[in-house]
């Protein structure tokens, strides 16, 4: 027992030089896959973010909830139609998005934050107008690009202690009109209007892989575009890389793509050498303020 207080305050030592390093850092975390519907994955999540709360990290939780929506449009025997292998948005469709993730979803990480002894409030991108969008393309519906941000109110939580847990759901530019945002899209959105130091995207896979099928832990912007135009980067991690770069080009320090099925990824990514994915950077070298 006395090693394992002792293996402790090893790590706790080893990590202050990263400590020292985000303090005051504004972190947007997109939370979502699987992690998602097990309790104890989502308990250890929320013990996670208070933890960087704690130590003086500003956390911004935005989070997705695709299956939990799909099984409620089969509950509800909403049919779905596809185009270019897309879900159409219809009107229906977009009602029952908006229950599940402002509703059931941001709700539950909420409940699960507080209940490990944080302050969060639940909002989505409708609140203050934090996020506007139009539509992405019109043949899919309501499926929303964000093209106004509207964050102070996210700065106002932070800032008070409180964790903000933000639904993907957004208003248009007309009224009473509403947009579903795919979850990394609305992050990095967010993680720009920011000026964020890291953008973590929790997902199901490792990181973004070379030719080989390993994963590459350092990556540059322009790398990354030249393994999309290779063909290395292919599929679902082309939208995330995407939205990496887009949060690059607003002003993100850097962006991160790691699994969130590793427990206490987003911690072994900011306070431990090892890292836990694929950082993306910029061109321009990060600068830290002097903390004191």
């Amino acid at each position: 027992m006395k090693r394992d207080w002792i293996a402790t305050a090893r790590t706790l030592s080893e990590a202050l030089p990263y400590l020292q390093k985000y303090a005051d850092a504004v972190v947007v975390v997109k939370f979502g896959g699987n992690a998602m519907g097990d309790d104890e994955a989502m308990a250890q999540f929320a013990r996670d973010m208070v933890l960087l709360r704690m130590v003086g990290i500003h956390p911004v939780v935005v989070h997705g909830g695709g299956p939990m929506i799909n099984a409620m449009l089969d509950k509800l025997g909403i049919e779905s139609h596809f185009v270019r292998g897309k879900r159409v948005t219809d009107k229906p469709t977009v009602e029952v998005v908006e229950m599940i993730l402002s509703g059931l979803v941001n709700k539950r990480i909420v409940q699960a934050i507080n209940d490990a002894g944080g302050r969060a409030v639940g909002l989505s991108g409708k609140d203050d107008d934090l996020m506007v969008c139009v539509a992405d393309d019109p043949e899919l519906g309501f499926v929303g690009r964000p093209v106004e941000m509207n964050v102070q109110v996210l700065r106002d939580l932070y800032e008070a202690g409180i964790i903000p847990v933000v639904a993907p759901v957004a208003t248009g530019m007309a009224e009473n009109e509403t947009f579903n945002v795919n979850g990394d899209t609305a992050a990095g959105a967010i993680a720009g209007a920011l000026q964020a130091d890291r953008l973590l995207l929790l997902t199901d896979v490792a990181g973004v892989k070379d030719e080989s099928g390993e994963v590459v832990t350092n990556l540059s912007a322009d790398r990354v575009r030249e393994m999309i135009e290779r063909g290395v980067v292919k599929g679902g991690m082309i939208p995330k890389v995407e939205t990496a770069l887009a949060a690059i080009e607003a002003g993100v320090k850097a962006v991160v793509i790691l699994d969130g099925r590793l427990p206490n990824a987003a911690l072994i990514e900011l306070f431990t050498d090892f890292g836990a994915g694929s950082i993306i950077r910029g061109p321009e070298p990060e600068t830290w303020p002097k903390r004191r």
